[in-house]
């Protein structure tokens, strides 16, 4: 076989330092953003923060970097534009104001649930372990669904510690901690199966006979009872319909998914949220801010311009070092300033196109007002790429006039009404919930059914998507919703 050599030309996409720094900003929301500036403040000593008004009137003044290194920077590429100083930089490009005139305003902080996996641990913290049993603990934890549930077996997660944590245990020591976990509020979380969870919130209720019997059902009967074998059921305990009944109650109570009791759709560990936008509605016109709250004012301090204009009028090796230092650290400090102008201008276009696109809704809340709307809506209307508005979306927040919300609440898919237009598949989610929330539960509705009654109000769904929309909400079949 002959072997040879070959050219082959490829197009790669690489991100400049200033284009990585700006992703990163973008994406962080208003509470990390602001730790951010102040490591950078704290790094960088020619970043300035100090107000304008607090400054001596003898202080150096900002003034442009033009003539610093024109001579250095000649013939330098726009590749390097951010590293050398070829042109005029405008006063804009030395300092970054984008929250407005006031120095620092006050801006509330609002509740948000707290993250599911942060309550386990923080209970997990209180519990007198050793540090070996605390770190099986902690992975049990990280090893919960979305539901709360433990999907996997003991065996696997003895294998996932070992390779993926280095830590030895038996299936019998995860079981172990597995009990303490199943501990935890809300109760039923840990549970590796429905029996078992509805079982864990049973045995954490005061006894009762009600509760007795419930218990005696799910434990021994569970299969029959999932059926809707109630007669079957009765006959085995030895129970009547009144008993029946009381035990069923007891039952309907529970909760078959303990991780939605608090809110990790958004994967945000922190219990106070400050929103990234603030949205008033006065007079019929929308008013759309960005508060800055503690977030300081960053300028470049030219006193170390001074540095770099002395190093042109010496030889002295220790000056030339210096004034190498500074060049970079102005550099660095120019591609902050400018990553965080980015981040506001991409955050605020991109608010502001959610805001025209949903305008309707953002009037008064009306949840049957939001439009079908996906991150490819919203990248055409601003011209970023979606990756872009992904970040934008992801762990933003914004106060509105009717609630406080996580960005990633106004999209949606849709589907075409009879009529022919687009309607949100939250809107017939909530059309759902209300049929079924209104049925006869003694004669509960099939799926085809509510395919026929969805149809009456307008809105064309297969048997298969009520299924789909069954399931994300918590609904169950038919037959298992039929109540004696």
């Amino acid at each position: 076989m002959a072997i040879g050599q070959g050219l082959e030309l490829k197009q790669q996409q690489k991100l400049s330092p200033q284009q990585i720094l700006t992703v990163k900003l973008i994406q962080m929301p208003v509470q990390e953003l602001e730790q951010r500036v102040r490591e950078e403040l704290e790094s960088n000593p020619v970043l300035d923060d100090t107000p304008v008004s607090s400054r001596d009137d003898d202080a150096p003044k900002d003034v442009s970097l033009t003539e610093l290194e024109k001579s250095e920077s000649a013939g330098a590429s726009a590749e390097d534009s951010y590293t050398n100083y070829s042109d005029d930089i405008p006063s804009y490009n030395l300092y970054v104001n984008n929250w407005g005139k006031d120095e620092r305003p006050e801006y509330n902080t609002f509740s948000v649930k707290q993250s599911f996996t942060q309550s386990l641990m923080e209970q997990l913290g209180f519990r007198n372990l050793t540090e070996h049993e605390r770190a099986v603990g902690a992975f049990i934890i990280g090893s919960l669904d979305e539901k709360g549930y433990l999907r996997r077996d003991l065996e696997s997660l003895a294998d996932d510690l070992a390779f993926r944590a280095g830590i030895e245990a038996t299936p019998e020591e995860i079981e172990k901690m597995l009990r303490v976990v199943q501990e935890f509020e809300p109760a039923g979380v840990g549970a590796r199966d429905l029996r078992e969870c509805l079982l864990l919130q049973l045995e954490d209720k005061k006894v009762s006979p009600s509760v007795d019997n419930a218990i005696r059902i799910v434990r021994d009967h569970f299969e029959d009872f999932s059926a809707r074998h109630f007669s079957k059921v009765m006959a085995r305990l030895g129970i009547d319909k009144d008993q029946m009944q009381a035990a069923m109650d007891e039952i309907r109570k529970l909760n078959p998914s303990p991780g939605g009791q608090i809110d990790d759709s958004y994967e945000d560990q922190a219990q106070q949220v400050i929103p990234d936008f603030k949205l008033d509605y006065e007079h019929g016109e929308f008013i759309l801010s960005m508060p800055r709250f503690s977030i300081p004012e960053l300028r470049i301090n030219t006193k170390y311009a001074d540095i770099l204009e002395a190093s042109k009028y010496t030889n002295q090796r220790e000056q030339k070092e210096a004034a190498t230092f500074v060049r970079q650290r102005i550099d660095k400090a120019r591609w902050f300033i400018e990553a965080l102008r980015q981040r506001q201008n991409t955050l605020e276009s991109t608010m502001r196109a959610i805001l025209e696109y949903q305008h309707d809704y953002f009037i008064d809340g009306d949840e049957s007002s939001l439009r079908p709307m996906v991150l490819k809506d919203i990248a055409d209307r601003t011209g970023f790429d979606i990756s872009t508005i992904s970040r934008v979306v992801n762990s933003k927040w914004i106060e509105t006039h009717f609630g406080v919300f996580p960005l990633k609440y106004f999209f949606s898919e849709g589907l075409e009404n009879k009529d022919g237009e687009e309607v949100s598949t939250r809107e017939i989610k909530k059309a759902l919930s209300e049929l079924v929330g209104g049925e006869d539960k003694h004669n509960p509705l099939t799926d085809d059914e509510l395919v026929t009654l969805l149809g009456k109000k307008g809105y064309n769904v297969a048997r298969r998507t009520i299924a789909k929309y069954r399931a994300q909400l918590d609904i169950p079949k038919a037959r298992l919703r039929r109540e004696l």
